[in-house]
């Protein structure tokens, strides 16, 4: 909610859905700034990235809300934007949040890359005043990505990426509203422990490493109980309905919930969240759980490392071990739960990009870069 005399933000988001809209709903809830925001429904994300700029710029042609800084996300093409929009948006400091980049998001299975998407989030970086990305993960791939493109340059010149880039870069983590989570409850007997699965179903999230891990706990009968959330699309992975079949006698639920409170029942009975993913820039489902009191058990890498102790990690040829081992350990102590997940709540997040708005708009002077571990 924003103060009186509060910097104005004017937000461009052609891709208002998902973790961006939550992420826009929580900085107007937690910063105390004036924003405006300008949003496209969240679908064809080619095409936004191709003509949101050009599509704001003419939508700022003839409106002017009020503005002391611009935030865009990286379906703005923001090189185009400051080309496009008229002089007054040009002299604004413009931001770019990086919930993603396009080098290192991952392709449809029969999809060939398009690297002039990444192409536009490298001119967006040079172009923006200040860069955000959440994780180091994100900011360490989309900088091998820029230097990939760059060496197909040959003889033109261009900038020095790497100190360009992080020259004005913050690693700032997206923030999660925790704030209707009831606290976590002590361990009570079950039967069996439950295993949570709340990720996309898509072929990034590897679910397919998943329920073979599964599918051999089941045959050496190992007690586990099983709830598998998560968003699944018109295209997803063969492997949901063959595990459906396979582990139906281990099912508490399958599918996915639409009511928030629904879904946060059920991340309170499980005891262990795993994740098998190929790819992932942060890691906001996983934290979920474990705000909830789920044991996390993730790959030692991508951005895990970066959010979670190695006690919480494993080896990709060890999972099978891995998760002997955490299905003896029971959920979370209640405070340990807190512990894990309270660095990346919004109430503890909002100064940190209270002080980024606020070193281009004036009003609070100093960059902070909250880096994770």
């Amino acid at each position: 909610m924003s103060e009186p005399g509060a910097a104005s933000v004017l937000v461009l988001e052609p891709y208002y859905g998902g973790s961006h809209r939550a992420f826009l709903e929580n900085l107007v809830r937690y910063l105390p700034f004036s924003f405006t925001l300008l949003t496209l429904p969240a679908r064809k994300w080619k095409w936004r990235m191709r003509l949101a700029a050009p599509h704001f710029a003419e939508v700022l042609h003839h409106q002017r809300p009020p503005a002391d800084l611009v935030l865009c996300s990286t379906f703005v093409d923001v090189a185009t934007l400051r080309a496009l929009a008229p002089s007054w948006v040009q002299r604004l400091p413009m931001l770019t949040y990086f919930h993603e980049n396009q080098f290192a998001y991952p392709v449809q299975v029969d999809d060939e890359r398009d690297f002039h998407f990444g192409l536009t989030n490298y001119t967006t970086a040079l172009a923006s005043d200040g860069l955000a990305f959440n994780s180091a993960y994100n900011l360490k791939t989309f900088l091998a990505g820029v230097q990939g493109l760059v060496k197909k340059a040959g003889d033109m010149a261009v900038p020095d990426v790497e100190a360009t880039i992080r020259g004005k870069a913050a690693i700032l983590p997206p923030g999660l509203d925790f704030s209707d989570f009831p606290g976590v409850a002590a361990a009570a007997p079950k039967t069996a422990p439950v295993i949570i699965w709340n990720h996309r179903w898509e072929h990034d999230k590897n679910p397919a490493r998943f329920f073979q891990a599964l599918y051999q706990l089941d045959r050496e009968g190992v007690p586990f109980r099983l709830v598998v959330l998560g968003q699944a699309f018109q295209r997803q992975p063969a492997v949901f309905e063959e595990a459906r079949r396979l582990l139906a006698h281990r099912l508490l639920h399958f599918g996915y919930v639409a009511s928030r409170a629904e879904y946060i029942r059920w991340l309170h009975q499980g005891d262990l969240v795993v994740s098998t993913a190929d790819h992932e820039f942060f890691g906001m489902a996983v934290l979920e759980a474990v705000r909830a009191g789920c044991r996390p058990l993730l790959p030692n890498r991508l951005s895990y490392p970066e959010i979670f102790p190695l006690e919480f990690l494993y080896d990709d040829q060890a999972l099978h071990g891995a998760l002997l081992a955490a299905l003896g350990k029971g959920r979370l102590p209640p405070r340990q739960a807190r512990q894990l997940t309270e660095p990346f709540s919004w109430t503890h997040l909002a100064a940190a990009y209270g002080q980024w708005f606020g070193s281009f708009s004036g009003n609070h002077p100093g960059l902070m870069s909250v880096q994770v571990k």
